[in-house]
């Protein structure tokens, strides 16, 4: 499987307008459009997750550059999000008296 990174796409693209436009390359297995955790919009890009490597290669030289609602889509191969690391609080924290603040 390879998953591919949806760029530069219009506000208003839907899961039905990027399985129309990748299905004629292959099996998608996953569409996700990225939004904003605050305000629920489309942030204007996408992962869609192709089953075979050689047709998600296709897609990627048809669709990189390929206009759509006005915009050059950009089209390449996903890379994983780097591991964070450490804790982001939320959480009891030890100041070393023995007790725990809130």
């Amino acid at each position: 499987m390879k998953n591919l990174f949806v760029g530069n796409m219009s506000f208003q693209t839907t899961e039905s307008d990027l399985r129309a436009l990748f299905e004629p390359f292959g099996q998608i297995t996953r569409i996700h459009i990225v939004q904003d955790r605050e305000t629920g919009q489309p942030r204007g890009f996408a992962f869609v997750e192709i089953a075979d490597d050689a047709e998600a290669a296709k897609a990627i030289s048809a669709l990189n550059g390929k206009e759509v609602a006005g915009r050059a889509l950009k089209v390449n191969g996903a890379t994983p999000r780097p591991e964070r690391g450490g804790s982001r609080g939320g959480g009891f924290r030890d100041r070393g008296r023995g007790g725990r603040e809130f």
